[in-house]
This record gives C-alpha cells, structure tokens and sequence, in this order.
C-alpha cells in the first residue's frame, strides 16, 4: 500500500505540536522511545523525525513527500520548496539584537559589524535590501552569547517570547521575518501520494478552522432578536429555534476566537441571555 512520507522535526516545541495537529486529524502513530521512524495505524502514512536544518533537503530529493516545519527554515535553506499551508502554530520571529548597553538608531548601524547567527542566507538577503554589508560568523548552536565573549558586536536567531535575549543582555532592534509551522511538499511528490496529502490537507484544514472558532448557544427575546442576528457573522447564517418559553428562541452560531469577547460583550447588550460557549472539535465546510 502507497504510504506518505512525512517528515517532522526530531525534538522540541515544534515536534509536540505536529504530532497534536496529526493526533487532531484522527491519526495515530506509532512511536517507541528514540524511534527515528515510525508509522500510522489508521491511515497510509509514514513519520520520520529529522533534524529542522536537514528536512529542506530531503524534501528536495523527495525522500519525504511532505513535512511539517518552519517557515524560518524555509527562507533559509529552502526557498525552491512548495509551501501547502500554513498552520498556525509554531509561530516566531526571525530578528537582529544587540547587546542592551548599545544605542541602536538604524539598521544601518550594523555597516561593517560582526554577526552572529544560524541564518547566514536570511541576514545577507536582508542587509543587501537595505544596502549594507557586515560581517558574519556562523555558528550553528546558541548564537546569543557571541556578544559576551567578544565574538560578535550582534546576533541573528529566531525569537519567540524574547526572555533568551533578555538572560543574555540583549535587545530585539530589526525583525526580519516572521514564522510560523507550515505544511511543505516536495516536488518530487507522485500522483498517488498527492491524492494523500489532499486527504490529509482536508483534515488538517477542518482541524484549524475549529481552532480559531467557538460555538455560541444563546437565548434571545423575539423582540430584540433581529438585532442580535445583526450581531452574529456565522458561517452562513445563524441557526434560530423556538424555546418552550413563549417569545424566546435559541440561537446557534459560530463565532472566530479572535473576535469573540468584543461580540460576547455586543451580544449581552443587545439582550442575549444563558450565553452558552462550547469549543468545536473539527469544522468541515
């Protein structure tokens, strides 16, 4: 039987996060301790845990038919690779610091400077744009004390909440990129193993819409129901029933988690009552 080869980075947050998403889709893997490759019980697909630096290239050779990796990793290392979606999570910058003692105008100030960093292709490209030339050092583990040790005058790494560059002394001053987990696919990928990744994408796509939305039971007064209809965006229209009470109904709807307490808060003045939030498991459309 055809299988698809997905590739996931070996270790860390992006690791447990990919193996949920894939969990939320319905599949199941099978993965004993320090597996480096392992399969799926309930649907025709294989897992291989890779190195994040290392995944561009297999994808390249088609060795694994898709991964899950980040966006980051791609501008790097893998500009040439198909991106199928974007997931969502995973999410980070791509940023220059320097260390907090330093007055910091523009990103000019890194003319002729040190840097420090695991991207070397993403600060070049950068710096290039903005017509200036430094000097980089390639260091493919923590990048962050460079300063300290007088190896750097500044670094180049990925930041999420920021409290490394804090520990370390440093400050964000320029952020290149932002990143976020995404679905690739290489283009070496067949026609059999395609119709797969289309299977899977419609999973992983139900899985995310669920994410970013709640689901909204309420009762509304009959009198003041068409204001609270005007209120509620839906995914078509919202769904209203009759209560037992008389001059009541019920309404159903899906609101976007990003929007939901300023229309919660709309909601309750415009007369909703016993407002009901439940989370959605998958949403098919």
């Amino acid at each position: 039987m055809t299988k698809i080869r997905i590739a996931i980075q070996k270790a860390g947050r992006l690791n447990e996060e990919s193996l949920q998403v894939l969990k939320d889709c319905g599949i199941s893997i099978d993965n004993g301790k320090d597996q480096l490759k392992a399969s799926s019980r309930n649907f025709p697909m294989e897992v291989f845990y890779l190195r994040n630096g290392d995944i561009p290239q297999y994808l390249r050779d088609g060795v694994v038919d898709i991964a899950i990796i980040g966006e980051n990793v791609l501008v790097e290392k893998g500009t040439d690779i198909i991106i199928a979606e974007k997931l969502g999570f995973s999410k980070c910058k791509v940023s220059l610091a320097v260390p907090k003692s330093v007055k910091y105008n523009s990103v000019n100030d890194f003319e002729g400077k040190r840097i420090a960093t695991s991207y070397p292709n993403t600060v070049l490209n950068y710096l290039k744009e903005k017509g200036v030339k430094a000097d980089l050092h390639i260091i493919s583990g923590s990048v962050e004390i460079a300063p300290n040790i007088g190896l750097a005058d500044a670094i180049c790494d990925i930041v999420s909440s920021g409290s490394t560059l804090f520990k370390n002394n440093l400050k964000e001053v320029e952020v290149m990129l932002t990143s976020e987990a995404v679905l690739a696919v290489s283009p070496k990928i067949t026609v059999e193993r395609k119709e797969l990744l289309e299977k899977l994408q419609f999973r992983i796509q139900s899985v995310l819409r669920a994410r970013g939305s709640k689901y909204v039971l309420l009762n509304a007064p009959n009198d003041k129901l068409d204001g609270i209809l005007k209120l509620l965006p839906g995914m078509r229209s919202p769904t209203v029933l009759p209560l037992a009470d008389e001059g009541w109904s019920s309404v159903h709807t899906v609101i976007n988690k990003d929007k939901f307490w300023e229309v919660i808060d709309e909601l309750k003045k415009a007369g909703a009552e016993g407002i009901l939030v439940c989370p959605i498991e998958k949403m098919v459309l």
